[in-house]
């Protein structure tokens, strides 16, 4: 599963990848959580857009959001048949983009806690899908959900799951909902490479939804010597901006 991820490229870099045509400004997040406000990719009348959901999809037909589960994750491989997520999987699919995300491995001790980003240390996109909620007295709200695959084999070392990560090729397909039906839009929900993550041991700090600084990034020692390899220090980035919710 994914449950915290982070965003911290540039405006200007994450739109320089996607092509959406607003112009959104936003400051580094190094610790989204469900619930929040999140940035994600869409399309609408063949362009794309950028566009602020709440992490934990509500779907429409849903009558109190307050006794529903949030949906932070949906499974790739059942997504299309469970009533939660299937008319999102035919008209709301949508583009989460990341800087890379945490994930935590279970040890002696406890849970270890590892940032997984991509090798190159570029923006990467993870698959979602997004549903309007709308209250009795008129308001909506748009909220959405990451899809999850079985790991690969970089990350079967840390959990079991991962989210699905999209190549740059495959953001129209995914996105073109009018022309791609979900079992062509099935067909690109697969483990990334292997060589594509690293995975770097972070501090515990990363657990408390309140700390939101590059130092979370910042690579600790392990007791162990079973880590999976880690090929890249992630660099320090110098947070802009005012605080973590400032826009998101």
């Amino acid at each position: 599963m994914c449950g915290r991820f982070s965003l911290t490229a540039t405006p200007e870099e994450v739109r320089a990848l996607f092509g959406y045509i607003d112009q959104p400004n936003f400051p580094p997040r190094y610790n989204i959580a469900p619930t929040q406000p999140v940035a994600t990719v869409r399309q609408e009348h063949g362009r794309r857009r950028f566009q602020l959901i709440r992490w934990g999809l509500i779907p429409s037909w849903v009558k109190d959001p307050a006794s529903f589960t949030v949906l932070i994750n949906a499974r790739a491989e059942t997504a299309a048949q469970k009533p939660s997520f299937r008319a999102a999987m035919r008209h709301h699919r949508c583009i989460f983009p990341a800087s890379g995300f945490y994930e935590w491995r279970r040890t002696p001790d406890g849970k270890q806690p590892f940032w997984i980003h991509p090798a190159d240390g570029g923006v990467m996109a993870m698959a979602g899908l997004w549903d309007t909620w709308s209250d009795p007295d008129g308001g909506d709200m748009d909220s959405g959900a990451m899809l999850t695959i079985e790991s690969n084999k970089m990350m079967s070392e840390i959990h079991h799951r991962m989210p699905v990560i999209l190549k740059p090729e495959s953001f129209d397909a995914w996105l073109d909902t009018a022309n791609i039906d979900v079992r062509q839009a099935q067909q690109m929900l697969l483990p990334i490479e292997d060589d594509y993550l690293v995975a770097t041991p972070v501090s515990s700090r990363v657990n408390k939804v309140v700390n939101d600084d590059p130092e979370l990034q910042v690579e600790v020692a392990l007791e162990t010597t079973d880590a999976p390899e880690k090929t890249r220090r992630p660099q320090k980035k110098t947070a802009k901006g005012g605080g973590q919710l400032d826009l998101f």
